[in-house]
């Protein structure tokens, strides 16, 4: 904290406060600093600081934020501050989430559908399931969660065959290669795993049983 002349500012005994907002003038980060300042030495007049934490910063994409620092005097006062010499009260931060980006959720399939005598999810391109090849580059590994219901006698009894495609684009006539069976006997209560390594285009899920109201979904994480 500077005054006019740049000169440190003793703050010590003081509240000092970070605010933060988004484009839509939204509040998303509010600290009020540790203050350094205890008055008994020049190396830390003015000094304070505040921790953003991983937690605050978890739901925010990368974008523009405006802050202000000000100080608190009491519950209803405020001490508005500068964020430069030509006395801008409001200040400009970007969050990048380049270093940790956020965890994407996985892919939920439930989309079957009846083709002669089978059912599928992910035969057209309206409901194509991608294996993100790009991501995976030269070694990938898939895992797959099998959500049925069996809280009554009539669970998902049979097998689902998971498949993949090198091809670039679904169009109902692909070429599609058996990477493994799933066999499923009905009384399965919790979800049912499947690991495989692979680098494909796109995947699906091929079954000779009716699988509705059977298999709740499919979770899928690449």
């Amino acid at each position: 904290m500077l005054n006019a002349d740049q000169k440190p500012v003793d703050i010590s005994g003081n509240v000092m406060v970070f605010e933060a907002f988004d484009e839509g003038k939204d509040q998303v980060l509010y600290y009020e600093g540790t203050v350094q300042d205890d008055g008994s030495t020049k190396n830390t007049k003015g000094m304070f600081y505040v921790t953003v934490t991983e937690n605050d910063l978890l739901n925010l994409p990368s974008q523009y934020l405006s802050y202000v620092v000000y100080q608190k005097e009491a519950c209803d006062s405020r001490v508005v501050t500068y964020t430069n010499r030509g006395f801008d009260a409001c200040g400009h931060i970007y969050v990048d989430d380049c270093t940790h980006p956020t965890i994407r959720s996985s892919n939920t399939v439930n989309n079957w559908l009846a083709v002669g005598d089978n059912w599928v999810a992910g035969y057209d391109d309206l409901n194509k399931i991608t294996a993100k090849p790009k991501q995976n580059k030269n070694e990938a590994i898939h895992t797959v969660a099998f959500y049925t219901d069996a809280h009554n006698d009539n669970g998902f009894v049979g097998d689902v065959v998971i498949k993949g495609t090198l091809d670039n684009q679904i169009t109902g006539q692909n070429s599609w290669v058996t990477i493994d069976t799933v066999t499923f006997d009905g009384t399965e209560t919790r979800p049912v795993f499947n690991n495989f390594k692979g680098v494909y285009n796109y995947l699906r899920f091929d079954t000779d049983t009716d699988p509705t109201d059977k298999i709740v979904k499919i979770l899928v994480r690449n």
